[in-house]
């Protein structure tokens, strides 16, 4: 059998009622919550399972998608299923992190929470904007964008879908001409910030501090960084990269296809959403990706990878 990674989704993922069915019925998916909530003063039951705006606010989202992802983390792998890798994109990658060994759930949910609120104070709103580019080679995309300035690739996402970000005016007319050099579509997003661009790189900074006081570990399994799409089995490097990926690109394509090449035969997407598996089947549609959102997702997806024993046993 070839290596599975576990793989986690960015903002945007985030719904109204993820991980209650993983709270209301798991110990353990329960006591993650309810801790993330005492340590971030923040009622994670009321933020996470019931409507309300704070969840779509970057403050609030990040803390709340990566303490979902890391408690139904915490129950498939109580099943005995446990991946040879990780990665996240963005802010998935602070899952991936934990789940490697390199930071506690507690640190990243503290981390996160705080990356939040940096990258939700760094622009003003109005200032900066996102867009999705459909229908374009990343070649093509970085032949229009780079010669402008204040405005770059976001997301390397999978074939034909790229997001470009950056200050409103360069965006638009970064939108214009792609367009014009053969973009299918260009869909402005729905974002309260331009994320991943050089207008965040003080929030990166910022973050730099915020992450001296992490308790890092040494690596169990390698992570996939988003900014070099490599392999790090050195946590020393971690810090570096997650204060670099703030106002860096996201190379998604690249990570997953470095996966692949590297063995990975097995991904496993824990959290809201199938965005990744949907990304992945674009960039390897032989790929085999399987879906946890809902309870009843975990042992349906443990039985499919490790037959029907009621733990898997995989031998490493």
């Amino acid at each position: 059998m070839g290596k599975i990674a576990f793989i986690y989704p960015g903002q945007g993922a985030q719904k109204c009622g993820m991980g209650k069915d993983f709270y209301e019925n798991c110990p353990r998916a329960k006591a993650l919550y309810d801790r993330a909530g005492e340590i971030l003063n923040l009622d994670m039951k009321e933020l996470c399972f019931e409507e309300n705006e704070r969840l779509d606010i970057t403050e609030y989202t990040q803390a709340a998608l990566v303490t979902t992802c890391l408690a139904m983390t915490d129950v498939v792998r109580s099943k005995g299923l446990e991946p040879d890798v990780t990665a996240g994109l963005s802010l998935g990658e602070y899952c991936a992190i934990a789940v490697a060994g390199g930071m506690s759930e507690l640190d990243a949910i503290r981390t996160v929470r705080k990356r939040g609120i940096l990258m939700q104070e760094a622009v003003p709103v109005g200032v900066g904007a996102m867009a999705a580019v459909l229908g374009m080679t990343a070649e093509e995309i970085e032949a229009v964008v780079d010669p402008l300035e204040g405005v770059s690739i976001a997301n390397y996402n999978c074939p034909g879908q790229l997001v470009i970000t950056g200050y409103v005016q360069a965006v638009e007319t970064a939108s214009g001409l792609l367009k014009e050099a053969g973009a299918k579509r260009v869909v402005p997003l729905k974002v309260s910030g331009p994320f991943h661009s050089v207008l965040l790189t003080e929030a990166g900074q910022k973050l730099g501090e915020e992450l001296k006081t992490v308790q890092w570990s040494s690596l169990r399994i390698p992570y996939v960084t988003n900014v070099t799409a490599e392999a790090i089995i050195d946590i020393r490097k971690t810090k570096e990269f997650l204060e670099k990926q703030v106002a860096g690109s996201v190379r998604w394509e690249q990570s997953m296809r470095n996966m692949l090449a590297d063995g990975v035969d097995t991904f496993v997407e824990i959290g809201p959403g199938r965005t990744l598996a949907g990304f992945l089947k674009k960039i390897d549609k032989e790929a085999v990706v399987y879906n946890i959102e809902k309870l009843e997702d975990v042992d349906t997806v443990v039985e499919a990878i490790c037959g029907k024993e009621a733990l898997c046993c995989r031998e490493k």
